[in-house]
């Protein structure tokens, strides 16, 4: 082989091990910035250009010591064409809302915390779709869920997938009645028979109740009802997800630290074709460019003494 033979053989062999390496450190790295946004029309799963989702794999290793919620791996965020969210800061040992075991119960749509955190809620029950399971296993973003008894009862067992990964069940009712246009009876029945039945699937009472439509959370009767039935306080919110963008009750249409975000359980029919997990990821994408982490509700909330 002639020098300048050996000289190109040199440089393809170099350049290979260059390849090589670099190849290494990219599937080992973990974190090495894997998540660019990818902004998914409607509601959840986006596509690939923006922050939007897609899906992951098992639970991630670990819930901090202090209880704050692991944030799920670049890779997971990646899968679901997700930017990650920042990770929740560790609970704080002292909560900013204390409930009483007895009296009246109070009604929030945020909690007082200088914490940049937002916590969502999600409610009735009706999508039961088994690839949003996937994406809060993949993701490890907490959630509150206020169940409908009987939108979940078909299927109680899909919930219990969600509880497992530390998401805890709070009561919105039998049957999804306006609070404020029935009867005192009917409101303590809606609450107190859905408690029982809450209660007796997935093990623990619920501790939060949130009336549907927000409908007559604080009129005297409604927190009657909610005394005698269990719940300690009634949980409105302070933005609701649609399809693609949050509604806000603020005017600067900007979140705001510890302020509580509202989305359902739904699919297609009421998404206008999008899926569950498309709705839930562009509601991270829009928590994501304001820059703040999701945090679990019930680690702020200091529950009554037995």
């Amino acid at each position: 082989m002639n020098r300048h033979a050996r000289s190109r053989t040199t440089v393809y062999v170099a350049g290979a091990l260059a390849l090589l390496a670099a190849a290494t450190g990219c599937t080992s790295g973990g974190d090495s910035g894997a998540a660019s946004a990818a902004l998914v029309p409607a509601s959840g799963s986006p596509a690939t250009a923006a922050p939007s989702p897609s899906r992951s794999a098992g639970p991630s290793p670990t819930a901090s010591p202090t209880g704050a919620p692991a944030a799920g791996d670049a890779a997971a965020w990646a899968k679901w064409h997700l930017t990650p969210l920042p990770p929740a800061p560790p609970a704080p040992a002292d909560k900013p809302v204390k409930l009483a075991r007895t009296g009246p119960v109070p009604v929030f749509s945020e909690v007082k915390t200088p914490d940049k955190v937002v916590f969502v809620t999600i409610d009735d029950g009706a999508e039961k779709d088994p690839k949003f399971v996937e994406m809060l296993t993949d993701l490890k973003v907490p959630v509150s869920m206020f169940l409908t008894r009987d939108i979940v009862k078909d299927d109680y067992g899909y919930f219990k997938r969600l509880q497992a990964l530390g998401n805890r069940i709070h009561n919105h009712t039998v049957d999804h009645a306006q609070m404020s246009k029935v009867p005192p009876e009917k409101q303590k029945s809606e609450i107190c028979d859905a408690q029982a039945a809450l209660t007796q699937q997935y093990g623990t009472p619920p501790l939060l109740f949130r009336p549907p439509y927000g409908d007559g959370a604080n009129t005297p009767a409604l927190n009657t009802a909610v005394q005698q039935c269990g719940p300690r306080a009634v949980v409105l919110w302070r933005e609701s997800m649609q399809i693609h963008d949050m509604q806000y009750q603020a005017a600067d249409k900007k979140l705001r630290a510890g302020d509580i975000v509202l989305a359902h359980f739904r699919g297609p029919k009421d998404l206008k074709g999008e899926t569950m997990t498309q709705m839930f990821g562009e509601l991270l994408a829009r928590i994501q460019e304001q820059g703040f982490a999701v945090a679990r509700l019930e680690d702020y909330i200091e529950a009554p003494a037995a």
